[in-house]
Order: C-alpha cells, then structure tokens, then sequence
C-alpha cells in the first residue's frame, strides 16, 4: 500500500509496470476508487508504467471536510505526478476524473501529453441538480442515493449480475465528506473556455447507456479539442471500464499505439 503525503492531504495510489515504461495516469469518477481500472489494466499491453489513484474522500485517501474546489483536485493529481515522477504522460480520466484531466492539461502541458475524456464533459449538470444530491447525501448518507446511481452507472444486462453488489458497495462506503466535497467541485464547474483552448490528442469514450454523461455531452466536449476522435461503447453506462474492459481497453491501446506512447 503506497500513501502519498502531499502536506495537507494523504492519497492513496498504485503504481504497475516497469521503471522506465511509458507513463499512464488514471483517474477515477465520484463514488469509486481506483479499483475501478483493475479490468482495463489487466488488459493493456506490456510496457507502460500506470499510476492510479484515490483522489480526496476517496477510497483509502484522506477525506477532509469540503468545500473542495476542481483547483484543489487538479493541484493533488499535479503535485502526485511530481512526486511519482509521472512526466508527459497520458491522461485517463472517468467522469470528474475527465474534469480533473481537463484542468490538469490546460495548466501543466509538461505533465499531459495526451489525453483521454471518458464518459465526462468540461460542464456536467447544473448547480440546482449538484445541491439536491449534496442534500440527499446530508440527509441519508451515500446510501441514499445507491439505487439512483446503480441505474446510471450501468446499463441493464450488467446490473442483473452479482458483480453489480460490489460496486454499490463501493459507493456507499464513500466518506460523506467526500463525496459532499466532490460535488461541490463538479457543481463549480465550467472548463469550456480552457479546454477549447486545448492542442494536444484527445480521445473521448462514451457509453450509449450513460445516464450521467451522455455519448451527446461528451462528443461535445472533444469537439472543443481540434483533431480529436470519439468512440462509443454500445450496452455500456457511466462506468464502461468496468462493463466492457476489453473494447475499453481495445481503445485505449488504439490510441496510445496511434500517439507511439510505449507500444
């Protein structure tokens, strides 16, 4: 078990592959830690060195009392990739983990090389609809919101399947504080303005099923990036590395082959 301490915050995080490997980063979406990649990392191609990680409220990291800021959050994945020595790598990164990737591009292009948008947007919900979940999580917890979640993280066939117990469970452990803080950041949220400003290769992934981000919100985000592509999963929701890791990862070695990035 690796701990960062980065001062004001402890973060948990993983690294695989060998030393001198090509470097991947990977950010997780609200509610998950970073076993959320474990499927897609199996399936990558030998070579590239990966970090993973919890970022704040999540998982085994530190989960201070919010308010948390996206600068706050792009600052932690920053001063971690400093740390770890993650220089000019790829970004992958779910959901606010996109949100994360966007702002972290726009401010360290000696970081991010490259980029992948999945299943996430430069703006994603309203205010209005962020301050009704932090309310409901005030009120019952996490938990509350679990039924909700599991219908927009995952398209029908996968949440008939034991596996899906899991998950849930994953989400309702999340600190309150947490997850509270996350929203706060997403709900404060516009990167229209930085990610139009973006010049460097971009991917974005979208599951047809996504009742979070939809294949719509996301494809309009890469369009902000000039050159970039989009693919879409088919029978996938919000979270389709983990319902369809081998066409996920199909397209994400695809990509890194296409940028020579360790392949």
């Amino acid at each position: 078990m690796q701990m960062a301490d980065l001062g004001d915050i402890r973060l948990h995080y993983r690294i695989d592959g060998p030393e001198d490997g090509a470097p991947l980063v990977f950010a997780n979406s609200l509610g998950t830690d970073l076993r959320v990649w474990d499927k897609v990392v199996a399936r990558l191609p030998a070579g590239l060195r990966i970090l993973r990680y919890d970022k704040r409220g999540h998982g085994l990291s530190d989960a201070p009392e919010g308010p948390y800021s996206m600068g706050t959050l792009v600052r932690d994945a920053e001063r971690l990739m400093e740390l770890t020595g993650f220089r000019e790598a790829v970004f992958v990164g779910l959901s606010i983990g996109g949100m994360i990737a966007q702002g972290l591009a726009a401010k360290r292009l000696d970081l991010v090389r490259a980029l992948v948008l999945s299943n996430t947007a430069c703006k994603i919900g309203t205010r209005e609809i962020w301050a009704d979940r932090v309310a409901q999580v005030k009120e019952g917890g996490v938990a509350a919101l679990a039924e909700g979640t599991m219908q927009r993280w995952f398209a029908p066939g996968f949440r008939g399947t034991p596996e899906t117990a899991g998950w849930r469970h994953m989400l309702e452990r999340t600190p309150k504080a947490g997850y509270i803080g996350c929203c706060e950041a997403i709900a404060g949220t516009d990167f229209m303005t930085p990610t139009s400003g973006l010049r460097l290769p971009a991917l974005g992934i979208a599951g047809s099923e996504d009742g979070s981000t939809p294949p719509d919100m996301v494809r309009e985000t890469l369009e902000l990036i000039p050159g970039s592509d989009f693919r879409l999963i088919r029978n996938a929701g919000h979270i389709p590395c983990v319902e369809k890791p081998d066409e996920y990862a199909a397209a994400l070695s695809a990509f890194l082959a296409a940028q020579g990035h360790g392949l």
